[in-house]
């Protein structure tokens, strides 16, 4: 006892961590880990282009998998294989579901293997299950194919790019993740259009067909070509850049010490009720705006200040999360989603439907990427693919049962006004639970000196 009361006498305290970005200032005290040793090679900021290059690429390449592309498929595998209309949507439904039990798992294996080989991997399992759901012939092999389609493209592929980033930059974390999930984000709301013609052309089996051969040729080599085999250890430089509002925490933290915080809990609660939200109310969007006097194709249009709004938040708010309180943005973005969904009973055509749009964009990119930034900021890199992997599991549950919930609402009530209003209660939850939850400290209590 007496030795070790001596050792800390000798050893130089160690200053307080404060957090000075701009909106919840917090002063934490705790013991630092050591520096880890520096990589040889390049550092993080080396690396920036070819990791944001790479993780666009998969980013965008996750299309085949979301409900936006998919949904150019619906029509035609209904007519081809005579099946029902909800059937099909039974079918999707349980596809979604699928793939939030396996995300945990995915990552742990990110964890454990690095970004680049999983990345590569995914991308070989994900082109092969979209050429073999050309196969489908009935009801069973469809719910086969939307599983496979649904776990690897937007739950597989869409994690790993996004931690992607997260593990390989250092330094400017949140401009780096806005600008892949900006480029990434166009390119799934581009292929619709895309798909459309081409389905009409070839027929959708030929075309998921194509869909797999490209995730072969771009998503692979992206991998394995453009992303370093180490991620870069921190060097001197990203300290003195970072100090202010340290992007990499002293002590990693593991998935169960996170869970036992409060901003995990705020994070994930936002990213699930936008996800559920927002799912819900573009599945159902042309029966909801109808019923508030907008035509199909006026309802239809509406996609489009929602594709603007949401590439500027992706951008935007990345470049934001490098200068103000994780806190505060995600008040902000929850409050926003609150109004949006409660005014979506009450708008009219033109300027409020348009409002609409870009509000439920903004919401729906900007805490994707918010949640990207946050995580590796509190907690740091050693686990986050298993903490991320969870998150991941809450959105893509959450978002498959958001058409359900709207539906039932409306079936009960003849409107969608009143489901609207309870809806509206869940980004209002989490708005308020942003407000109260404290920033976690620089290293997890089991840890502290």
């Amino acid at each position: 006892m007496a030795g070790r009361i001596a050792a800390r006498a000798r050893r130089p305290a160690q200053p307080p961590c404060p957090d000075t970005r701009k909106g919840f200032s917090t002063l934490s005290s705790g013991a630092t880990a050591p520096r880890p040793p520096l990589a040889s090679g390049a550092t993080g900021r080396a690396h920036l282009p070819r990791v944001i290059a790479a993780a666009s690429v998969a980013l965008a390449l996750t299309a085949p998998g979301q409900t936006a592309a998919v949904s150019v498929f619906v029509d035609p595998i209904i007519h081809d294989l005579g099946v029902s209309r909800s059937a099909v949507s039974t079918a999707y439904l349980i596809g979604s579901l699928s793939g939030a039990f396996v995300m945990p798992f995915l990552g742990r294996l990110i964890d454990r293997f690095g970004p680049s080989r999983i990345m590569a991997g995914i991308a070989l399992c994900f082109g092969a299950i979209l050429i073999a759901s050309t196969a489908a012939s009935e009801i069973t092999g469809l719910t086969a194919a939307f599983i496979g389609i649904r776990v690897g493209g937007q739950g597989a592929l869409n994690l790993v790019a996004t931690t992607t980033v997260a593990i390989y930059v250092h330094r400017r974390r949140g401009f780096a993740i806005g600008v892949a999930s900006a480029i990434g984000t166009a390119g799934i709301s581009l292929t619709p259009m895309l798909l459309e013609r081409l389905v009409s052309d070839w027929g959708w089996r030929h075309v998921w067909i194509a869909e797999g051969v490209a995730v072969w040729l771009l998503v692979v080599p992206a991998a394995l070509l453009l992303l370093p085999r180490r991620p870069p250890a921190r060097t001197p430089d990203d300290e003195a850049e970072t100090a202010p509002g340290s992007s990499l925490p002293p002590v990693d933290w593991t998935l169960a010490q996170a869970m036992r915080t409060g901003m995990f809990w705020v994070v994930t609660a936002g990213v699930g009720t936008c996800a559920l939200v927002a799912t819900g109310l573009n599945f159902h969007q042309q029966s909801l705006l109808g019923e508030r006097g907008l035509t199909a194709t006026e309802a239809a249009a509406t996609f489009l200040p929602q594709t603007i709004a949401g590439l500027i938040a992706t951008f935007g708010l990345g470049w934001l999360a490098d200068r103000f309180s994780d806190r505060l943005l995600i008040i902000t973005t929850m409050a926003t989603l609150a109004l949006a969904t409660a005014g979506a009973g009450w708008l009219t055509p033109g300027f409020t439907a348009v409002l609409y749009g870009l509000a439920l964009g903004a919401c729906g990119n900007g805490i994707r990427t918010l949640e990207a930034v946050a995580f590796p900021r509190c907690f740091g890199l050693r686990h986050l693919g298993a903490i991320r992997g969870v998150v991941h599991s809450v959105t893509v549950g959450a978002s498959a049962f958001g058409p359900l919930l709207l539906a039932l609402g409306r079936d009960h009530a003849t409107t969608y006004r009143p489901i609207l209003l309870v809806m509206t209660a869940l980004p209002l939850a989490v708005t308020v639970a942003g407000a109260m939850v404290r920033t976690p400290p620089p290293a997890p209590p089991s840890r502290e000196a």
